[in-house]
């Protein structure tokens, strides 16, 4: 039985390739599901549910991302079998699996394969970010069209997004990374041409965070150009968790 940080979408008996993904702020393992569709059977895609969202909405979310990476970092240590997962992570979930990788890296001795970071600067170059109201909040995802305005617009359904979105935000707010921390395993960066948040040239900062190779991709579209993983992500993603 897995822990209850990690889902499985779709079971492969002899994967070449696991890969764990890390959800955006307010967002959930499913959201990964698709892509576990394209990628079965040669790679195996986990996804990490968070506390205080779908399945674990009765839990409190975490509001610190040093204490995510840790809990996380425990159920992949405890978990690996055989081969060591790649880490994939979008926005939020970029910084959580770097963080998560340094942990397995220094604390468990068991590195991570390779990372892939998406929409998501170095965590030394990354805004500053103000909580804001709920109404900013909501103006700002709009912005990024991290959801459907649909549904922020019912009262039900956003009283039940806005929890963990506030909680996830928090955790960004008063991270406080290592700013000399390195990994050992391959780093690739994905992102967005027309990413509202993440420039270019800054994610190609995330170079100095890894002794091993790094590579970088730009697609079309904005901060979430990977929603549904349309078949060009799905390749490069693939691609990107073989190099590694």
């Amino acid at each position: 039985m897995r822990p209850p940080w990690i889902r499985t979408f779709h079971r492969s008996a002899a994967p070449a390739r696991r890969l764990l993904c890390f959800p955006y702020a307010g967002g959930s393992a499913s959201y990964y599901f698709p892509l576990s569709a394209a990628l079965c059977p040669a790679v195996q895609v986990l996804g990490v549910q968070y506390p205080g969202r779908q399945d674990r909405a009765a839990e409190p979310a975490i509001e610190d991302l040093g204490v995510l990476a840790d809990r996380i970092a425990e159920a992949v240590a405890e978990d690996i079998e055989g081969a060591r997962p790649v880490l994939f992570g979008h926005s939020m979930g970029a910084l959580l699996a770097f963080e998560t990788a340094r942990r397995l890296e220094e604390k468990h001795a068991a590195p991570p394969a390779g990372l892939i970071v998406s929409g998501m600067v170095p965590p030394d170059r990354r805004p500053a970010l103000r909580l804001g109201t709920e109404d900013e909040i909501v103006e700002e995802l709009r912005l990024l069209r991290g959801i459907d305005p649909a549904l922020l617009a019912d009262p039900e359904l956003r009283a039940l997004i806005l929890p963990a979105l506030r909680s996830d935000w928090r955790a960004v707010a008063s991270y406080a990374p290592d700013t000399h921390a390195v990994l050992s395993c391959p780093i690739t960066v994905l992102t967005g041409r027309d990413d509202a948040v993440v420039d270019p040239d800054a994610a190609g900062g995330w170079a100095a965070r890894t002794t091993a190779d790094f590579s970088l991709r730009t697609f079309p579209g904005g901060h979430f150009y990977l929603d549904g993983f349309p078949p060009e992500i799905t390749a490069a993603v693939k691609a990107a968790t073989f190099l590694a």
